[in-house]
Parts: C-alpha cells; sequence; structure tokens
C-alpha cells in the first residue's frame, strides 16, 4: 500500500491528510495532519489534443500517438482523447484502427473527430479542403472499428441533426463546434443530442445582443462547455466569466494542443496546412487564424485559478467534469475511494513533482 499525504483536492473542498492507494484503487481518503504541504489532485482528463513534445494524433501514426500521450502523461494527463482534424475517410479509418491497441493498453481513451463536419465560415485552422457535411455512412464504420468517443459538428449542416441523434444513441458524446449556427439552431444541436460545445467562443459565430448565437446558447444549455486556458485563446477574463456562468459541472478545461507543445518555436504541420510557432502562439501561415495551442494541462489549471477560479472548482474543470463527458465518472476523475488511483503530487505554486496512473508512479 501506498500513502501519499498533502493538501488533497475533492469536490468543493481541500483536506489535509492522505490518499491510501492499493494496487490501482484508492483505498481510503483519510483527513490527518500530513507530513507534506503538496498539493495532491486528481489525474487530469483532456478530451481535446493534437499532440505535443513533437508528436501528433493527426496523422494516424500509433508511435507518434504514444510520444505525444507520453508527452502529458508527464504533464498530469492520466487520461487523454486523440484528436485528429478535419481530414480524407481514409485517413480517419486507417486513424482510428491503428490507435486501437493503444485504446486498448490504456495509453488513450479513445478518438475524438474534430472534423470534418464544420462550417465553411468558421473552419478556423481545418483545412477548408476536407470539410463536408455530416455522413451518416462515415460515421457507421468508424464507429464499428471502435474507440471513438467524441465528435465535433456543426449543427446548422444538412444531416447534423441526424448524425448528432445517431451519435447520442450509440453512447458517442456529439460537441457543437466550428459552427456559424444561431442561438435557435444550436439549441436544435442541443435537443438532438450534444452534449459538450468545442472550445467555446473560438470557431463560432460571435455573441451578439441580438443574435446570441452558439455561445450563449452552449452556456444557457445541459452542456459542458470547453475551454481553453492558455491566456491566449481566451482572456482571463472571458474565461472566469464562462467558468462562473457554467459553473465547474458544466466546464472542461482542454488543451487543444498540436505538436509544437513543449517545442521550439518554428514551424510545424497541422492537417497538411504549415502552422508558424512563435512565443507560445500557434498561427496558420496561409491566413494567421490561431491553431491549436501549445498549452498542457498542468498550466491550463494554474491559469484557471490565477483568473480567478477557486482551486477545488478549477480540479472539477480539470479532471471530474471531462470524465464525465467520456461516461468514465464512476472509474476516476476524483479522489474517492474505489476509484483508479490517478492522482498528480503539486507542489504549492501547482507546478507538477509526480504523477500515478492506476497505482504507479510514472
Amino acid at each position: 500500500m501506498t500513502r501519499i499525504g498533502g493538501r488533497i483536492v475533492r469536490p468543493g473542498a481541500v483536506v489535509e491528510g492522505y490518499v491510501e492507494v492499493d494496487g490501482p484503487a484508492i483505498l481510503s481518503v483519510n483527513a490527518e495532519q500530513p507530513n507534506s504541504d503538496d498539493i495532491i489532485v486528481p489525474g487530469f482528463v483532456d478530451i481535446h489534443c493534437h499532440g505535443g513534445g513533437g508528436h501528433t494524433f493527426t496523422t494516424g501514426d500509433a508511435d507518434s500517438a504514444r510520444g505525444a500521450a507520453a508527452f502529458h502523461l508527464a504533464h498530469g494527463t492520466t487520461t487523454m482523447l486523440a484528436s485528429l482534424v478535419s481530414s480524407p475517410f481514409e485517413l480517419m479509418r486507417d486513424a482510428t484502427e491503428a490507435y486501437r491497441p493503444l485504446i486498448e493498453a490504456g495509453l488513450i481513451a479513445g478518438v475524438h473527430y474534430e472534423g470534418p463536419f464544420l462550417s465553411h465560415v468558421r473552419c478556423g485552422a481545418q483545412n477548408p479542403e476536407f470539410l463536408r457535411d455530416p455522413s451518416i455512412k462515415e460515421l457507421t464504420e468508424l464507429i464499428e472499428i471502435g474507440g471513438v468517443r467524441l465528435v465535433t459538428i456543426a449543427p446548422e449542416l444538412p444531416g447534423a441533426l441526424e448524425a448528432i441523434t445517431f451519435l447520442r444513441e450509440r453512447n458517442v458524446a456529439a460537441a457543437v463546434g466550428h459552427t456559424d449556427a444561431t442561438y435557435e439552431e444550436t439549441l436544435l444541436g442541443v435537443k438532438a443530442g450534444a452534449s459538450v460545445g468545442t472550445h467555446l467562443f473560438n470557431g463560432m459565430r460571435p455573441p451578439h445582443h441580438r443574435e446570441p448565437g452558439p455561445v450563449v446558447g452552449l452556456l444557457s444549455s445541459p452542456v459542458v462547455c470547453e475551454l481553453i486556458a492558455d491566456n491566449i485563446h481566451l482572456h482571463p477574463g472571458m474565461l472566469k466569466f464562462a467558468a462562473t456562468t457554467a459553473g465547474p459541472d458544466k466546464s472542461a478545461l482542454i488543451t487543444d494542443a498540436m505538436d509544437a507543445t513543449g517545442m521550439a518555436d518554428g514551424t510545424y504541420d497541422l492537417g497538411g496546412q504549415a502552422v508558424v510557432v512563435a512565443d507560445r502562439v500557434a498561427r496558420l501561415v496561409r491566413d494567421g487564424s490561431i491553431a491549436g495551442s501549445t498549452l498542457t494541462m498542468d498550466a491550463a489549471l494554474r491559469n484557471t485559478v490565477a483568473a480567478g477560479i477557486a482551486l477545488p472548482d478549477a480540479v472539477l474543470m480539470a479532471s471530474t467534469t471531462p470524465a464525465r463527458v467520456l461516461g468514465l465518472g464512476d472509474e476516476l476523475g476524483a479522489l474517492e475511494a474505489g476509484l483508479r488511483a490517478d492522482l498528480v503530487v503539486l507542489s504549492s505554486d501547482l507546478r507538477v513533482k509526480r504523477v500515478m496512473r492506476a497505482g504507479r508512479w510514472v
């Protein structure tokens, strides 16, 4: 048995004590005087990530995916999705097949398709060459391969509502994103079964007091809103506003990280498009659009707390809420007896000191 002492962040509170781990699971959480002032949080859950450490999820290369997962694990992400960008169907199919062994080994929790069923008007850094209307035929074949957890769809596209319902009926989460939808079209997407908003504000029609659009539609709906807390995609004030408005049980911190995360400035590739990274900011060469991030989940947690969100709420957003999005809330995402022993030991300034996944230090 392993005992980890410090200030333990649990839903709604920070308590001093010890987390006791037996094998791959948490045995108990005991309130007593610890021998450390470390901060202990559940392992981070990132439901939207394209790569990191010079490795990418977007090409379907299993070795590269392993490298990306290992990079983010070192930053406390113990559960993550491999996010593709808009791609030809053949690449989506091959990548999904290639990642099945990684899912079975527990290195990643599944696959997220950010595209290709997105708006041309709000495609952002997505490659417009590959955008197309939602296809039940494509989704059927992909889901049959296994491991599909999340699909981003613009609800105003032809066939989008049918596709969202199709996904919901097969226990695959659908997200509203890269969309020029009106407020009413957004609510139709939620009614059809969408349960997530892909990187709120980014890749969306902006709010207007006479046309609230998808941002207000999602914030006022029972969906989980993804937030990129890198102080680039969202101003800290907007991050605090969105997280406070939605609440921590409807907000999920994500990285939207690309392969350049943790790497030097330079030129990279995202979905067949050249991206220049300078001073942490990634932009498309062709038009200067922000192209993913260079964020890690530990940095996202620090930025969220710095923006004025209480630590227990920020941890809910980084771990508990995204675990629930994946249907894994009864297995991981919190420091509770019986859950998987995924945890991160942080210093008092929220820097990663040690990471444990399934009871093993990594």
